[in-house]
Parts: C-alpha cells; structure tokens; sequence
C-alpha cells in the first residue's frame, strides 16, 4: 500500500463528515490505545500564558442601582429575567437597591438584561 503525504491524508478528511470523522478517530485510538484528549493536555502545559497578560473576565454581574419611575415595569422586567421568581421576591429584589440582579453570567447575558432592565426605566451595570 502506498504511503500517503499528510496534505493528502488532510484532503479525504475534507471531504467526511463529522460522523465519519468522529468514527474515525474512535477507531484510531483503539487500534493505536491512545485517547485524543491526553494529547491535548501536554500540549496546553507547553505554552502557558504569559504572567503580564491580563486575565479577560468572563463572568460578570449585573447590579440593579435604581429603579427610576417605572418599578412596575422594572419588576416585570426582573421577573423575566430571573424565572421562577414571584411577585412580592421580585418587588422587594427591586427595593433593596443597588441589588445584583444576575450574578456570575457571561458577557452577552449581563449586556442582554441591563438593556431590558433600562429599557423598563431602570439604572443597571454590569460588573
């Protein structure tokens, strides 16, 4: 059999899909006893981030400061955001400011409910 060149090798894996693809990885660690996941690990370790780099944060908190003139509207607002919360919780949520609101979401999530709490009226930041 013909041995074939890596660009070669990286053509027919173009052309698979994932299925394939996940079948034949499967097939490669059983026939060589190797995990693909071990290979990643030694590989992490040999580049580590530099110590002066700062951190990028990604979790993030959204703290209610004020609830301005609409608290009805802000309480709906809360309501949505947070599932399950009833409406005396929420009311007294939103007069307990400055009060977090989300604690520990991503980026998108926190960004997502300072617009609706704004929206509804209300002063909120994301932390």
């Amino acid at each position: 059999m013909a041995k074939m060149s890596i660009e070669e090798l990286l053509d027919v894996f173009k052309d698979m899909t994932l299925l394939e693809l996940a079948e034949f990885v499967k097939a490669f660690e059983e026939q060589f006893g190797v995990t693909a996941a071990a290979a990643a690990v030694p590989a992490a370790l040999a580049a580590p981030a530099p110590a002066d780099a700062p951190e990028e944060q990604d979790e993030f908190d959204l703290i209610l400061e004020s609830f301005g003139d609409k608290k009805i509207q802000v309480i709906k607002a809360v309501r949505e955001m947070i599932t399950g919360l009833g409406l005396k919780e929420a009311k007294d949520l939103v007069e307990a400011v400055p009060k977090p609101i989300l604690e520990r979401v991503d980026r998108d999530a926190a960004e997502a409910g300072k617009s609706k709490l704004e929206a509804a009226g209300a002063r909120a930041v994301v932390k």
